[in-house]
């Protein structure tokens, strides 16, 4: 099975991520993947500040944990397209887990009563039964 890892690094990082890179090159087979990195996600009522790892809704700040934030950025990167709990909990985690159902979803029950007007029935932060979540820009704060 492949695995899928996101980073988000700054420059002192990077240099030591690419040597790294470059030494077990030869063992295993890394795909970099460079994403033009989006500092600014803006969406009515909400508003993500990655460089400054801020959370704003509807003008003001939002205190998140850093599993909230990470959940909220990995979503909100990828609107539309619906998360499994087991991609969130490895990308988010950075492990793996058989049993990361609840884990999740106390991250998800937390970071919708922070970020959404009615958090019990959200309008950024969509479920998709028995799959997983999904960011749902369409409806986000109307």
């Amino acid at each position: 099975m492949s695995k899928l890892l996101v980073l988000t690094l700054n420059e002192q990082e990077e240099k030591a991520i690419n040597k790294i890179i470059s030494a077990i090159a030869d063992y295993i087979q890394i795909e970099p993947i460079q994403v033009a990195p989006v500092s600014i996600l803006s969406f009515p009522g909400l508003e993500i500040r990655q460089h400054q790892r801020q959370v704003l809704r509807d003008g003001k700040d939002i205190s998140l944990t850093r599993l909230e934030y990470s959940t909220l950025v990995l979503l909100a990167s990828n609107p539309g397209i619906v998360l499994t709990r087991t991609q969130i909990f490895e990308a988010v985690w950075n492990m793996d887990s058989d049993s990361c159902h609840s884990s999740i979803s106390i991250v998800i029950c937390n970071l919708r009563k922070k970020i959404e007007p009615d958090s019990k029935n959200p309008t950024y932060i969509k479920t998709v039964l028995g799959v997983g979540y999904k960011f749902d820009m369409r409806n986000a704060g109307e």
